[in-house]
């Protein structure tokens, strides 16, 4: 399930399958693939950086965004809010909510500003990519095959409330992001591993080097 996944950094991936590249949130990409759709889940710089888009689109490259990014670009665009769902290259895609509930996050990703994290549809198993949330009660809803979760505190869920989110999505298997990079250790994948048990996690290897200890 995991097999055509490139993590490149935080919460950056690749899918790529049968002559599609499909981009989230590209950061720190190590490779040429042009891209097919590209999807942003929010406007901070660690998940949009519109350098990295242009490098990667073609005149025909699908962008999906929430409505505050989609305004700063151009070309094939698509605005998108929590509980819209489209058809993308053939791909079913929904946009669920991503936001923060703890006092002390509140300002950092706000309900108001209408970031999202995404629900696809790729062969026969469903995905979700969470973005940088909390667990927000909306997202007790969600059932997926893979679930990309945030785990590294401080902007996000830690490993521990991005655990608890793993048990009521149940998903086949959970893998941890947003973590070794700006913030969380790379030790927080082995505790997000035991604390999420008995839902399986598999972590990737980023193809850029951790920075954080």
């Amino acid at each position: 399930m995991l097999e055509n996944f490139t993590w490149f950094k935080q919460s950056a991936y690749l899918w790529r399958e049968e002559g599609l590249a499909i981009y989230i949130d590209p950061r720190g990409v190590t490779t040429d693939d042009p891209a097919d759709a590209i999807l942003i889940t929010h406007a901070h710089f660690d998940h949009f950086q519109p350098e990295e888009i242009e490098r990667l689109r073609t005149p025909k490259t699908r962008i999906l965004a929430p409505t505050n990014v989609a305004s700063e670009l151009t070309g094939n665009v698509t605005a998108v809010r929590p509980g819209d769902s489209l058809d993308l290259l053939g791909i079913q895609v929904q946009a669920v909510p991503a936001y923060n509930l703890k006092d002390e996050r509140l300002e950092m990703h706000p309900k108001k500003n209408g970031w999202v994290g995404y629900v696809f549809n790729l062969g026969s198993n469903t995905y979700y990519h969470a973005g940088d949330t909390d667990h927000a009660p909306e997202l007790t809803e969600i059932r997926s095959d893979v679930a990309f979760l945030p785990i590294g505190g401080t902007y996000t869920m830690d490993a521990e409330e991005a655990a608890g989110l793993a048990k009521v999505i149940e998903p086949r298997v959970a893998v941890p992001m947003h973590y070794g990079f700006v913030v969380g250790s790379p030790s927080d994948a082995d505790r997000f591993a035991r604390l999420a048990d008995p839902v399986k996690v598999e972590t990737l290897t980023p193809q850029n080097p951790f920075e954080q200890p």
